[in-house]
């Protein structure tokens, strides 16, 4: 499944963060409820508008966002 069809980013629209398209529902929106112990299920019903792709595709668009993420070790004190 791909992120790309359902997911947008737009300047003038929550300040250019990426989000649902057609909506004002963040992905960061939707996974902070997933991680604070939502089910897919209760996040489509507080978000009716919501289907079951949006939340597969904000959850493929995090994922993405990681693997793509560069890590700095900082240097251990000696």
């Amino acid at each position: 499944m791909s992120y790309i069809n359902r997911i947008t980013i737009n300047p003038d629209i929550m300040l250019g963060k990426p989000v649902i398209k057609g909506t004002r529902i963040g992905v960061e929106l939707i996974l902070q409820k997933l991680a604070e112990g939502a089910t897919i299920e209760e996040v489509r019903t507080i978000y009716p508008s919501l289907e079951l792709q949006d939340i597969y595709a904000a959850l493929h668009y995090a994922s993405k966002l990681i693997a793509n993420e560069e890590i700095i070790v900082p240097k251990q004190a000696s």
